[in-house]
C-alpha cells in the first residue's frame, strides 16, 4: 500500500506545457517538481487538447467538414452505443482489461504518459506522489457536440457514456502510474465550472454536476487514487468542496476573495483531512507573471493564509494540508513565460517550506 500523502506545501503542476517534445517535457518536470512528477499535455498537438484527447472510444464519433462530433442519427449509432456499454460492463467487472480497452489513452493520445513512465523508470528514489489528469465531465460534455451542434451534456445517455469513459480512463491512469508504489493523484480538470450559474450553463443543475463529478471521484477512489478537482477561475465552490474530492485546486491569486466566502465549507473540508492546492502563481496575464517574485508571492500567500486561519484552523494544519501550484496550466504561454511560472512555483514552495 502507498504511504499516506503529506503535501506540506510541495509544488504541484497542472498539466500542460508549450513544448513539442514529450520526453523533453517529462525531463523538465523532473527539474522543477521531482517530488510529484506528472504526465504532460502538449496542446501544440491537436490530439492532446482537452476534448480531443479523451474523445476516442466514445460511440458515434464522426469527423466531417473539419469538425468532429457525435452523430446520433447515423444508422450505426445504436449498435455503437450498445457496444460501448457492453465494453464498460466487461471492463468494470474485470479491470485487468483496461490497458487494451477503449478507455485507455492510445499511443497517439497518450505520449505524455509513455514519457513519464520512461522517466520514472530511470529514477532510483520513488517520488512522493505521481500525478495524472482527466478532462472533467462537465467540461467534456459541454465541449463535445452532436450532429446538430447540441452539447452532449443535454443527452442523458451520451452524458452517462462520457462520464463512464472518463471514469475508467482515470482508473487506467492509476493502474498505469502505480509502479513506483507511491500515491497516484488524478486531477479532474473542470474549467467549464467557471460558467456554473451563468447563462451558458443556466439549465444545468447543481445535482447534475455533482452526480457527474462524484462518479469520476468514486472511480478514482476505487483503485486507491487521490482525486483532485481543478477550476482555474471562480465557481460555486460548495460544488467542488462537496464533491468528495481529496484535493481542491483553486486560483488563489485572482479569486481568493471569492473562495474564502465559503468559510464554513472550507473549515469542514480541511477538518476532514483533505487538501487544498493553492494556485497562487499567476498564469493568466503576462504582466503579472513578469511582475511577481517569490517574495511578493510569499507575502501574498501569508496574507491569504491568515484569512483561512481566521476560520478557526491551526496554521500548522493548513500548511501540512496544502500544495503550491500555478493558477492554471501553462500550455498557452510562451516557453519563456512558462518556465518562469514553473520556477516561481518551485521556488515559492521552497520558501514556504523553509519558513515552516
Amino acid at each position: 500500500m502507498p504511504q499516506p500523502l503529506k503535501p506540506d506545501c510541495l509544488p504541484l503542476l497542472i498539466g500542460s506545457l508549450p513544448l513539442d517534445d514529450h520526453l523533453a517535457a517529462s525531463r523538465l518536470i523532473m527539474d522543477y517538481t521531482p517530488a510529484i512528477p506528472l504526465w504532460v499535455q502538449l496542446p501544440v498537438f491537436r490530439e492532446e487538447g482537452m476534448v480531443p484527447q479523451f474523445l476516442p472510444g466514445m460511440p458515434g464519433v464522426v469527423s466531417k467538414g473539419g469538425k468532429t462530433f457525435i452523430d446520433t442519427a447515423a444508422e450505426s449509432f445504436d449498435d455503437e452505443l450498445l457496444s460501448f456499454f457492453e465494453d464498460y460492463m466487461a471492463t468494470t467487472e474485470d479491470p485487468d482489461r483496461l490497458p487494451a480497452s477503449r478507455f485507455a489513452l492510445s499511443e497517439t493520445t497518450g505520449k505524455g504518459v509513455a514519457a513519464l513512465l520512461d522517466t520514472l523508470g530511470r529514477i532510483e528514489t520513488p517520488p512522493v506522489a505521481v500525478k495524472g489528469q482527466v478532462t472533467g465531465p462537465v467540461t467534456f460534455c459541454t465541449g463535445v457536440k452532436d450532429q446538430d451542434g447540441r452539447a452532449i451534456f443535454y443527452n442523458e445517455t451520451l452524458r452517462d457514456a462520457a462520464v463512464k469513459r472518463l471514469a475508467l480512463n482515470a482508473r487506467w491512469q492509476i493502474r498505469t502510474l502505480s509502479g513506483p508504489g507511491c500515491p497516484v493523484i488524478i486531477f479532474i480538470d473542470e474549467p467549464a465550472l467557471a460558467g456554473f450559474g451563468s447563462s451558458e450553463l443556466i439549465s444545468i443543475s447543481k445535482e447534475e454536476i455533482l452526480g457527474c463529478l462524484q462518479e469520476v471521484v468514486d472511480a478514482i477512489h476505487a483503485d486507491g487514487g487521490l482525486a483532485g478537482i481543478h477550476v482555474c477561475a471562480n465557481t460555486d465552490w460548495s460544488l467542488v468542496l462537496e464533491s468528495g474530492a481529496d484535493i481542491v485546486n483553486f486560483d488563489a491569486y485572482a479569486y481568493f476573495d471569492r473562495f474564502i466566502l465559503y468559510g464554513s465549507q472550507i473549515r469542514d473540508y480541511l477538518a476532514s483531512g483533505r487538501f487544498l492546492a493553492w494556485g497562487i502563481v499567476p498564469t493568466l496575464k503576462t504582466e503579472e507573471i513578469e511582475r511577481e517574485t517569490v517574495d511578493t508571492l510569499h507575502a501574498g500567500w501569508q496574507e491569504r493564509l491568515r484569512q483561512v486561519e481566521a476560520l478557526g484552523i491551526a496554521p500548522a494544519a493548513i500548511r501540512s494540508q496544502s500544495f503550491i501550484t500555478p493558477s492554471c496550466g501553462v500550455g498557452s504561454l510562451s516557453p519563456d513565460l512558462a518556465m518562469r511560472v514553473l520556477a516561481l512555483t518551485r521556488d515559492l514552495s521552497a520558501a514556504i517550506r523553509a519558513s515552516i
